[in-house]
């Protein structure tokens, strides 16, 4: 049997789970569904199946929250792609592919997008088990969702009569009520899922039988690939050059070779906050909570709380509060969300990508308050990570050590700084903040000058190849 190996797609955005899913920070990222995030628990749940360690396609933007994500799971150390554009997951996969033969093995691919939710994680074992020797043989495999409502949000499958794995007899789009109540009334049809699991080399075959200019334009993207460390950056002309198509379009509705196991495994993709309140605890007034929640004579409603939340009176709504950002909306009208963010977009607000705590790969920081001169943030810094040495034209700024140990670099001098104590960078002073503890670090920073755009930093040194 040949080896397994899983592929995570992780290149979404999210932007239907605003105002906690942001383009910098999307919901992949995020534990909507238990205490691990969307994609630990992708890597949980095929843990098990594992041959190689994961193959990961990742924005060039999230490639430090993979990778300490999956580190913090234990995940083998993955490979991954990133993709200097979008172009959807028939490159996506063919990328993958790629990778996986590099070294002149052609395992099985596993293919799964990290942010759906999959209650049943022993029958989902059991059904990649069941699906392996067709893979083996040359099959691709999809895995169909046993369908409990005429959802209108999916593409559908539709199967040969029968049991268990079966070929596929088409793929249909996604359907309007009435025809998506036909299907359900007809069987024999089934959620996409936007699962698969077939042989590198086949993939490629197919892909390259049915779309040669993308199978082209990734080999040239992965022979000119940049490698550091674990991260291969597709070469940025090469792959920006690459049609996009998904993987349906490109091969599955097209290639002979299609087949799918049906699947009843509590799947859900997460596309929206009607979403997360199917598959979330609700209580008996069928209230689903995430917080500090309280409810006084309110039905179905969903609510995410970072701070005190009271819903009186109120039915089938969805409120979400983060620190920057309030969402109210009809639970019918949730998909609507993603006409907020373009508008965000179209006004250039930074709320549409950032939360106002901002991760970084040295740790994070949050804007606590600004006024027109000075900006006060709360800065964490994980073990061992330093900032890049770098200097600001416009402002000056103070430190405070609030727990842990700093070690500064200011101009020609190096200080150590533990709790209660504090420092002053001048404004146009070379310098550089580094915790060298066991712990993590916590600072309070005041910034005061006439700019304070986090674009005025001069880079000089970082260890993390940062530009910008």
């Amino acid at each position: 049997m040949a080896q397994l190996q899983p592929v995570l797609l992780s290149g979404g955005s999210g932007t239907r789970l605003w105002p906690l899913s942001r383009e910098a920070y999307p919901k992949q990222f995020l534990p909507l569904a238990g205490d691990d995030t969307m994609v630990q628990a992708t890597w949980r749940r095929v843990e098990a199946l594992a041959d190689l360690a994961p193959i990961v396609v990742a924005n060039e933007e999230h490639r430090f929250l993979v990778a300490e994500q999956l580190r913090q799971v234990g995940a083998p150390v993955p490979a991954i792609l990133l993709e200097p554009v979008g172009r959807n997951t028939a490159p996506a996969i063919a990328a993958a592919a790629l990778q996986a033969m590099a070294g002149g093995a052609d395992p099985l691919l596993l293919v799964l997008p990290s942010d759906h939710v999959v209650r049943d994680a022993a029958g989902f074992q059991r059904a990649v088990r069941e699906a392996l020797s067709a893979a083996e043989a040359g099959a691709l495999v999809t895995f169909g969702i046993v369908p409990d409502a005429p959802e209108t949000g999916f593409g559908y499958i539709q199967a040969e009569a029968g049991d268990g794995l079966r070929q596929v007899l088409r793929f249909v789009e996604k359907p309007d009520a009435a025809t998506a109540r036909s299907y359900l009334d007809a069987g024999g049809y089934y959620w996409n899922s936007g699962m698969f699991l077939f042989r590198a080399s086949r993939y490629l075959e197919e892909l390259a039988r049915f779309r040669p200019d993308i199978v082209d334009a990734v080999r040239a993207a992965h022979a000119g690939a940049r490698h550091d460390g674990d991260f291969v950056r597709l070469d940025k002309d090469a792959f920006g050059a690459c049609p996009s198509d998904s993987i349906d379009y490109a091969v599955m509705e097209k290639t002979a070779d299609a087949m799918v196991l049906p699947v009843d495994i509590g799947w859900n993709d997460v596309g929206s906050w009607s979403a997360l309140w199917d598959v979330a605890e609700r209580d008996a007034d069928g209230n689903a909570h995430h917080g500090d929640v309280i409810a006084v004579d309110s039905r179905n409603s969903y609510a995410y709380a970072q701070r005190l939340v009271a819903l009186v009176g109120v039915d089938d709504i969805v409120v979400v509060e983060t620190d920057d950002a309030v969402l109210v909306a009809r639970k019918d009208k949730v998909q609507e969300v993603k006409q907020v963010v373009a508008r965000l977009k179209q006004e250039q607000r930074s709320q549409a990508v950032l939360h106002r705590e901002v991760h970084r790969p040295w740790g994070s920081y949050d804007s606590v308050d600004n006024g027109g001169r000075h900006q006060v943030k709360r800065i964490k810094v994980k073990p061992g990570a330093a900032l890049s040495l770098q200097m600001h034209h416009h402002r000056a700024e103070h430190w405070i050590v609030v727990s842990g140990t700093a070690k500064v670099t200011r101009g020609d001098e190096t200080l150590l700084l533990s709790e209660n104590e504090s420092t002053y960078i001048p404004l146009g002073v070379k310098h550089r903040l580094e915790n060298p503890g066991k712990v993590p670090l916590e600072l309070i920073e005041v910034q005061s000058g006439s700019y304070l755009g986090e674009d005025d930093i001069v880079r000089f040194e970082d260890v993390y190849g940062r530009s910008q």
